[in-house]
Order: structure tokens, then sequence, then C-alpha cells
């Protein structure tokens, strides 16, 4: 499988993917490259210039100018290999250079010339996307139903790694098999791992946050959420480790930048790496997961953003380090927040419900569906289970929340690992995951502190030990000594033991660990190492025992995910693939809205809204000279006549999720007019429930962009760098 991976043909995933075609409502859905010819009447009746066919090549214009940043969105945006995408995706390496005596989180970085870029936190990738292939048949072809579970799961995952090692046979390739359809269905997808990453640009927090964890997820946003990066290669155009002999990417394609814009009731389309849906969960999940724990991790996240807070006070070196992880904290509890709301004002769970109990009685009006019938049984009982086990261990693994103990039980997992041969280690313990492994242990060093980390590891302890004895863990327990832990007092000093003699917060003897044996780990001075190999046998078992219920899942799932297929075809319907992390497509229109009676939404937010806004205090508080040039109206080239200002953020309807953030936003020739950022409050639950009156996605303006780049920050060369079409 060495060279390009094969086109999909038509067939396999593809067939059943181009049941999108006649479609009602076509923008519900984010669709897979392959689909996007079948829709193609409604693409171009939406809008769209470009000829739909070509979207369907991901080595053309302009889904070869779309990146995966592993998390996060991007698209290169000159023929030097300049990145754009939001600010809170590459905000992780502005913290990373950050410190006290050059604050680039407050003030900002912008490199002077490429030779002042600055390496991207380690572990950085831009990856991109070069072939993919319907692979169902090497995936889970053969295997009969009498296969027992766990052995079914283990086929079907050495399978996947045998074709993700045959696919990297390519030097500076990543390779990626994913399941479509809850597995009837399953791509390999083949990307360029671009490693050397370098920060560019990326405004102040008091523009690229700007209203922080208040406006999250709120509209009216005013927030200039971009960044750019660069991608670098070896002088032979091959990826390489970050090298001063190093040379820009030359893409294949890249966007030009509209500073013409949109207006309401423009044509958009998103391109990008939408994380993860749950259009298709059954009842028990939707009910486990809003009635249990969505409220169960609110909680959770409130409490550990206080502990965060109050050991790691404003304005230290402290809160710099973990300042990433309190607003990832803010940003999933508030989602979580959106999600319950979305939920009860869509009656969410008594739908769901409805909606399981109309797909049972259609196939049990069919004479053959007895096994399809005990099947959907058998996948709920399942989940319940699932949620059972989830429930029992939840304040367990609570109980492991410090990242030195995260670290010592994978230097131990590792050493295991490295006892087998590499095509049975499990996968992240792979030497195709080492580089990645050695890039996070180094990560440590700019988010992590001791003071802090005790704290957090002490809180989650304090959930753990008032549970019953069949929550518990005793491997755990008798290790890290808990009977004696008999008040707070005690636990914090048998706790200073830990962090008094640990190695690990050294970053060459973390690294230097990971050739160790399993003896030498468990018989370390280190207490948390020895703490990690205590744990091990406990861990496994539970290991063990999920690898079997996914076995399980692998026969049911599919089954399930069929008769769906099948009912909603019988209705006229389309059954579109969850996102999974995979290239998606989604297309709609500049559009405001009314998610709820009272609350009107307009479609685009103004310069002047700032000053509105602005208290001079953080979150809101824009830097003097954005103020001032917004006072006097200095809307240069960039004003939108139909508002009178320069537009900041805007509103659409297009279908997106976590995952699609940095997804550049595109007009009907394929130019850049933005980059989505998050949904509002009110479309969180889309995740769950498509509903077309509260589902919105917001962007910011290219022209806020510029108008930034060019008035604020001085960031000439980058524009001139770009195309950018008048």
């Amino acid at each position: 499988m060495a060279g390009p991976v094969r086109p999909l043909a038509v067939g396999g995933v593809a067939a059943i993917l181009a049941i999108v075609a006649g479609q009602p409502h076509a923008r519900e859905g984010m669709f897979t490259p392959e689909q996007l010819p079948a829709i193609a009447k409604d693409l171009r009746d939406a809008g769209l210039k470009l000829d739909p066919a070509t979207l369907g090549d991901l080595t053309a214009f302009p889904m070869a100018a779309v990146v995966s940043l592993g998390g996060c969105s991007a698209s290169f945006v000159s023929p030097d290999g300049l990145v754009v995408t939001n600010h809170h995706c590459a905000r992780g390496s502005v913290q990373f250079h950050s410190k006290p005596e050059h604050n680039y989180l407050e003030d900002g970085f912008l490199a002077a010339s490429m030779a002042e870029e600055l390496p991207a936190s380690p572990g950085s990738r831009v990856f991109v996307a070069v072939g993919a292939e319907d692979v169902t048949e090497q995936v889970s072809g053969g295997l009969g139903p009498a296969l027992p579970p766990r052995d079914r799961f283990q086929v079907m995952q050495d399978r996947r790694k045998a074709l993700m090692k045959e696919c990297e046979t390519d030097t500076g390739h990543r390779c990626r098999v994913s399941a479509f359809f809850g597995g009837l269905h399953y791509k390999l997808v083949k990307y360029l791992e671009i490693r050397d990453v370098r920060l560019v640009y990326a405004p102040a927090d008091a523009i690229g946050r700007y209203g922080g964890d208040i406006d999250n997820w709120r509209w009216p946003r005013h927030t200039g959420d971009f960044a750019f990066y660069r991608a670098y290669v070896s002088p032979q155009g091959e990826p390489a480790d970050h090298s001063t002999d190093n040379v820009p990417y030359q893409p294949a394609h890249f966007l030009a930048v509209s500073a013409a814009g949109l207006d309401d009731g423009g044509f958009v389309m998103a391109i990008g790496y939408p994380g993860g849906t749950s259009r298709y969960a059954r009842h028990v999940t939707v009910e486990n997961r809003f009635e249990r724990e969505y409220p169960r991790a609110i909680k959770r996240s409130r409490d550990r953003i206080a502990v965060i807070e109050a050991a790691a006070p404003e304005g230290s070196d402290l809160r710099i380090r973990y300042t990433g992880q309190l607003a990832g904290i803010n940003n999933g509890m508030k989602n979580a927040e959106g999600q319950l709301e979305g939920a009860r004002r869509q009656r969410l769970v008594e739908r769901r419900a409805q909606r399981d109990a109309a797909l049972y009685e259609w196939v049990a009006a069919d004479e053959g569906s007895a096994p399809l019938a005990q099947a959907i049984r058998e996948y709920d009982a399942l989940a319940r289970e699932s949620a059972e086990v989830s429930r029992r261990y939840y304040y367990y693994n609570g109980a492991r929340g410090s990242q030195l103990f995260d670290v010592a039980r994978r230097l131990y997992r590792l050493a295991r690992e490295q006892q087998k041969p590499d095509a049975e280690r499990e996968p992240g313990y792979q030497r195709r995951d080492l580089r990645s492994f050695r890039q996070r242990l180094s990560r440590l060093d700019r988010g992590y502190h001791a003071s802090v980390d005790k704290a957090l590891w002490m809180h989650g302890l304090g959930g753990y030990l008032p549970q019953p004895t069949e929550n518990r863990v005793a491997a755990f327990d008798e290790a890290l000594g808990l009977a004696e832990a008999t008040d707070d007092a005690a636990l914090s000093s048998m706790l200073d033991g830990y962090y008094a003699n640990t190695v690990l917060e050294d970053r060459d003897t973390r690294l230097a660990l990971m050739d160790a044996t399993p003896e030498a780990l468990g018989e370390h001075a280190d207490p948390f190492l020895r703490l990690a190999a205590a744990v091990y046998d406990s861990d496994m078992e539970r290991e063990e025992a999920s690898k079997t219920r996914s076995g399980r899942s692998n026969v049911l799932l599919p089954q399930y995910m069929q008769a769906i297929i099948d009912w909603q075809r019988s209705q006229g319907r389309t059954t579109y693939p969850d996102a999974n992390g995979t290239l998606r497509v989604t297309y709609g229109t500049v559009l405001g809205g009314s998610p709820m009676d009272g609350l009107v939404y307009e479609p685009f937010t103004r310069l002047e809204g700032i000053l509105e806004k602005d208290s001079g205090m953080s979150p809101f508080n824009a830097p003097a000279r954005l103020l001032e040039r917004a006072r006097a109206k200095d809307h240069g080239t960039y004003r939108l006549e139909s508002i009178g200002s320069v537009p900041v953020n805007f509103l659409t309807d297009l279908d997106s999720t976590g995952g699609n953030s940095g997804s550049p936003t595109l007009n009907a020739h394929g130019e850049l007019v933005g980059l989505l950022f998050y949904g509002t409050l009110e479309s969180v639950v889309s995740d769950w429930d498509f509903n077309p009156r509260t589902t919105r996605t917001i962007h910011v303006d290219t022209r806020y962009m510029l108008w930034v780049m060019e008035k604020i920050d001085a960031a000439d060369w980058l524009i001139d760098e770009m195309t950018v079409v008048p």
C-alpha cells in the first residue's frame, strides 16, 4: 500500500453515502467529500459557484487547502505554508512561550519575519489529507457471529493496526482507520504529517479571547478568534523535526482571503474535521448522559476551576501555566450546561424514547425481523451495562487526577507494552506513537506545578473517599495507604511525600524512563511510579472488560445502524454519518435567528459593539489603540455598508461541532470569508439532535481579521504574503 491511497470507489462506504441524493433539507449533516457530487444540485441551488464534482477530490482545490491540527481545523492561506486557525487552537503554543517577563498571552505575539517565528508547543502537527480508501472488508469481513466478543475486538483492532502500518511505509505520513455508521463501513485516510510547526502571529487575549468565559458560547460575540502558524519541511520537501535548515512547506493549494466578505443571506461553506456527534444514540444512552453524566460533570468542573484559581492566583506564573487547562474546563462546563438546557427545551430525552419506539414498531412489522429486534434489545442492554460501569468508577477516575500520576501510569504501561512485538502493542504505545509520546512528556513543563497538581489530586480524592467499597479499587487504596488518611491533614501530609520524592518533574528524567523495564519502574524510589505499578493489574482487568463490551458492540451497533438507514429511507429521509474526526463539509447561509420567544439574533456584530462591552477589566479590556480606532470609526476598506461598520463576528445556519474550530468558512467561489469557532449556547445540543431553528454557528469575519492585522498589530508582511481579494 506504499504510495498514494486509492480514491474511494463508488461502492462500499461511498454507495451508502450516496443516498443523500434528493434530500429535501441537505443543510442538516456534516457531509463527507464523496457525498458531495450526489448533492451537486442542492449545492448549486444554495449558491455554490465551484464545480461540486471537484469537492470530492482531497488533492484538488479547495479540499487540499484544508488541514487538521489534531483537534482543530485550519487552512493554508499562502504558497509558503502559512496556516490560519482559531486563536484558541494556537493558544497552547502562545502559553508555552509565555512567562511573566514576556507574557504573549497578554501582549500577543507577532514574528517580524520568518526567522523570528517560534516553535509551536511540542507535539504540534499539521495533517494534510492526501488520499482515502474503503477498507470495510479488510477490517470486518469474514468474522462470523459465533466469534467471541473479546476475540472479535482483537481481530478488528489488529487488522486496523496492520492497515495503518502498511500505509505508513511512506515516510512522513500518518494513517488512520475510521468507522462510519457505527462500524457498517471503514475508511483508511492517509495524511502528510508535518512536524515542524511554528507560531507566526496571535493577537493578544484582549482580542483573541475578548469576552472570555463570560461570552463563551454566547451571542453577540466580538472575539478575534484567529491566529497563524507556518508549516516547515526539510529542504527536500519531506516532513522533518524542527531545524533551522527547514524551509516553508509549499502546499498544492491555498485559499485566497476575501476583504469583501459576505452579507446577510450569503452562501457559506465550511470544511473541517468535526470531532463527534451522537445523533443516532439510543434513549438509554441519552437518558444517562443528560440525567446523570452532564450534571455530575458540571459540578466537577466548577470545583476544579475553584481549586485552580485558588492555587494559581491571577497574575502569577502559575496562572499562566494553567490558563489553558482553565479555559478548557470552562469551555467544557458551559458546553454541558448548554446541552442540558437545550435538551430540556427540545424534550430530547422524551423524544428519543419516542423515536426508539417508532423504530422498534417498524422493525417488528417485518415477519423476519426477530433477529434484528433481538439485536436492538441486546444493544440497549449493553448500553445500560456500560453506563453502570461508568457510574461505578466515576470517582475512582477522579481520584487519579494528578498529572504526575498520569505520567507514571503512561510510563509503566509503555514499559509493559514494549515487552511485546510491535504489532501486538496497544494503540498509543507502538513505535509509530513514540515521537508523540515523547513530546507529550516534554509539554508538561509549561502546564504543571506541584502545588496546583496536589490541590487537584486532593480534590479528586475527596470525592472518592466517601464512596462505598464496591465503587472503589482495593489495589489503589492499599498502595496509596488511604486507610491511614483519617482526615484532610493526614491525606495532605501523605501526598506531600509523593511530591517531595518524585523524579518526574525533571524533563530529561521523564524521557529517559521511556526506556526503563517494568521491573525497574516497579522498584523505583519514585512513589508515583510505584503507585502506577501497583494499580496496573486491576486497571487492566477493567480494560479487558471494556474490550469485551466493544466486541459485543461491533456486532450489535452495525445492525442497529442498518435498521436506522432502512427505516429513514422508507420515510424518504437521509441517514448521514455521525462526525468522527474525518474531513467534512457543511453549507448554508449567513443567517441570524430567534432561538426562543423574544430573543432575536442579528447576523453580524459590529466593531462599535466592543466599545459598548468594554469595561477596561478582563475579559472586556480591548487594547487602547483598538478602542481609539473604533471610536474614530476608522473602518478603512473593511466596512460592510449594510451594518455601517466593520463586521466582527457573524452567524450562519451551518451544522458543526467540536473539532470544527478553525474550519475555513468559504464563499461561493471558495474564498476565505471567516473562521468557524463555536456554536451558540442554544446550538450545542445539536450534537444529539439537529434543530434548524436553534442551530447557529459563530464565525470571525475576515474583514475584522484584516482590520486588526492592519490597524492594530501592524502585521502588514503577513497581509502582503496572502492573496487578499478586495
